[in-house]
C-alpha cells in the first residue's frame, strides 16, 4: 500500500504557492523544480493549477510533470509526479502579462490554503511565487501582498523583512516606509526586537552563535554625535541590551562598510535601519540569487526576490535562480526546525 508523505516525514515538505498565473511565477516554479529534480532535501507540494504547470513544462521541454491532488495526506511517496493542490480555484485563461482580478483571487486562495497547512504543520515550510498586489485587491482580497496577509492569517503582530544569500543576510527594522517615517522608527525597542529575531532565526537555521552586526543610520555611524544622535540614543542601547543577553552583537557600524564586511565573512547577518540601506547593497551583489524571507511567522516562509515581471511573462526569459535559492533555503531552514522539534518532543 502506498505511503503518504504526511505519514512518513523523513524530510521537510515544502509548500509552493504558484502566485499570479499571468506573471512569471508558474514559469520559474516549473524551471526551478526541473533544475532541482535530483535534489533530495525536500518534498515539493504546489498550491496552484496543475494543467497550467504541465502546459509550461511541455512548452519549454522540461521533464517535470504535475498531478492534481485534493489534500496533503492523499499524496504518496511512490509517484514521481509533483502534487498540485488546486483548492477549488476557478480555471481562467492563461494570458501572460495581463492583470486579471481572477488570477489575483486564485493567488490569494492558494496563499490561504498553504498558510492553513503550514500552521497545522502539515507542511514544514512555504515558498511563495510572486503576486500582483493590485490584482489581489481587485480580486476581493483585503491584503495588498504576502506579508500583510500572512501576518493577519497567523495573527503575527510583527514580521521582519529580510534578504538572504550564501554570503549576505540582511534584516530590516522597517519595510516600506517613507524616509521620514523610517528615520522616526529608529527606536531602541524596535532595534532590540529585530536583533532578537535575527538571533532566533539564525539559531533555528543551525548557526550555533550568530554574529550579528547592526548598521548605523547616519554617515560614519554618526561620528559620536557629529552627524546625528540616533546611534548614541537609540542604536547603541539596543546593542548593549542584546549583549547583556549573551547575543554576539556588534554596532552601530558605519553603513558604508558593514555590508562589505559581512560579504567577506566577518558577520552572519546585518540589521539595517531602513529599506534601501539593506536592499541596495544586497541587490548589487545578489540580484539574481537573492531570497526574501519573512521572519517572525510561526513557520518558514521564503520567496524569490522579485515581482511578477508582467513585461517578460510568457516569453521564456524568466530566470529561476532566485526561486531555486528560495526552495533550498526553505528546505534547509525547515530541516533544522524539524530536528529541533524532534529533539524537544
Amino acid at each position: 500500500m502506498p505511503t503518504s508523505i504526511f505519514t512518513e516525514r523523513t524530510k521537510p515538505i515544502i509548500g509552493i504557492t504558484m502566485g499570479d498565473s499571468n506573471g512569471i511565477g508558474p514559469e520559474i516554479l516549473v524551471k526551478a523544480l526541473d533544475t532541482l529534480k535530483q535534489n533530495d532535501s525536500f518534498i515539493p507540494v504546489v498550491y496552484g493549477n496543475a494543467a497550467l504547470l504541465n502546459h509550461i513544462a511541455q512548452e519549454y521541454q522540461l521533464s517535470v510533470t504535475f498531478t492534481e491532488k485534493d489534500n496533503i495526506p492523499e499524496i504518496h511517496t511512490d509517484s514521481p509526479d509533483i502534487p498540485v493542490i488546486q483548492c477549488g480555484a476557478r480555471a481562467i485563461p492563461y494570458t501572460p502579462g495581463k492583470l486579471d482580478p481572477l488570477a489575483g483571487a486564485n493567488a490569494a486562495l492558494w496563499i490561504r490554503a498553504a498558510t492553513e497547512d503550514a500552521s497545522a504543520k502539515r507542511i514544514d515550510g512555504m515558498v511563495t511565487c510572486p503576486v500582483n498586489k493590485d490584482g489581489m485587491l481587485k480580486g476581493g482580497c483585503p491584503y495588498a501582498g504576502h506579508t500583510p496577509m500572512l501576518a493577519a492569517l497567523t495573527q503575527t503582530e510583527e514580521c521582519y523583512m529580510s534578504l538572504f544569500s550564501s554570503n549576505m543576510r540582511i534584516v530590516h527594522i522597517t519595510a516600506h516606509l517613507s524616509m521620514k517615517d523610517a528615520v522616526a522608527a529608529v527606536k531602541k525597542e524596535r532595534i532590540y526586537r529585530t536583533i532578537k529575531q535575527c538571533y532566533r532565526t539564525l539559531t533555528q537555521m543551525g548557526f550555533e552563535s550568530p554574529r550579528i552586526a547592526v548598521a548605523g543610520l547616519n554617515p560614519h555611524a554618526g561620528e559620536m554625535g557629529a552627524f546625528g544622535t540616533e546611534e548614541l540614543e537609540e542604536i547603541q542601547p539596543a546593542v548593549d541590551r542584546a549583549r547583556q543577553e549573551n547575543i554576539q552583537c556588534t554596532g552601530p557600524l558605519s553603513p558604508d562598510t558593514v555590508f562589505s564586511r559581512m560579504s567577506s565573512g566577518e558577520f552572519d547577518v546585518v540589521v539595517a535601519m531602513y529599506h534601501d540601506q539593506g536592499h541596495i547593497p544586497f541587490k548589487l551583489i545578489n540580484m539574481d540569487e537573492g531570497v526574501h524571507a519573512t521572519l517572525g511567522l510561526p513557520f518558514v516562509r521564503t520567496s524569490p526576490d522579485h515581482g511578477t515581471a508582467f513585461d517578460i511573462a510568457g516569453t521564456g526569459k524568466a530566470r529561476a535562480e532566485s526561486m531555486c535559492a528560495a526552495l533550498l533555503l526553505s528546505a534547509q531552514w525547515a530541516m533544522h526546525a524539524l530536528k529541533q522539534r524532534e529533539a524537544t518532543a
